[in-house]
């Protein structure tokens, strides 16, 4: 189920073919990729057990349960993953408790597509209790709708959360860019059809066909963003 908050008038300006713009969250918009390694690793010792430092471009990215997974099986753990989820999903509510640190630029770019009326979508692969959490820090005005890693079944790397979004915009995935910072968010945007923003934020990230891959969310304005869908007659 996705979340709508009818605060951002969602029509394009006239003559634009770009329709939406889907945003990544942890690690694109929010710098929590580091929070999640730590939360990963607070937990695994507390089950006895030290992550090693290649895990995390294992995990990073990553949905909760391919993640949790991954980490149970790579450390011989012995929990559940539903236990597992919840307790990891808890430990980094606690060490976000206040206020998320934006990435440079973010606030900017939201700001600038509220002020254009461009439809926007936050879409992330973390659960919607997270999601709601991180909001806070974002402005939940500045989205007309969010989908969350629980809302669908299938979450990143498959396309149907960004084909989510686009219907819930009522937009063409090909008129719409998203922007993320990793490999698995890269992939299910491509897979929807999408034009896509890289963002690095942990992995490098090759630029391809239909791929722009930057530095930094400062390099991003509304006027780069329409260049990157194709004028529709």
């Amino acid at each position: 189920m996705t979340s709508s908050i009818p605060a951002v008038d969602t029509r394009t300006a006239e003559g634009s073919a770009l329709q939406g713009v889907l945003l990544d969250m942890d690690g694109t918009l929010v710098d929590t990729e580091g929070i999640w390694w730590d939360a990963e690793v607070s937990i695994f010792a507390e089950l006895g057990h030290a992550l090693a430092e290649e895990y995390r471009q294992v995990v990073v990215g990553g949905p909760m349960s391919r993640s949790a997974q991954f980490l149970i099986e790579a450390t011989g753990a012995e929990i559940a993953l539903a236990e597992l989820t919840g307790l990891l999903n808890s430990r980094f509510t606690e060490l976000i408790d206040g206020t998320v640190p934006l990435l440079p630029g973010a606030r900017r770019l939201l700001t600038e597509l509220a002020a254009h009326s461009i439809p926007t979508a936050l879409v992330s692969a973390s659960h919607r209790r997270v999601m709601d959490r991180v909001l806070r820090s974002l402005g939940p005005e500045h989205f007309a709708l969010t989908v969350a890693g629980d809302d669908v079944e299938r979450t990143k790397p498959h396309p149907d959360p960004y084909l989510l979004a686009a219907a819930g915009l009522a937009a063409e995935p090909g008129r719409c860019v998203v922007i993320e910072d990793t490999d698995t968010g890269v992939r299910a945007a491509e897979a929807a059809g999408c034009r896509v923003i890289a963002v690095p934020s942990v992995v490098s990230i090759e630029p391809a066909a239909g791929r722009t891959v930057i530095g930094s969310l400062e390099e991003v304005d509304l006027d780069f963003l329409r260049t990157l869908v194709t004028t529709v007659h």
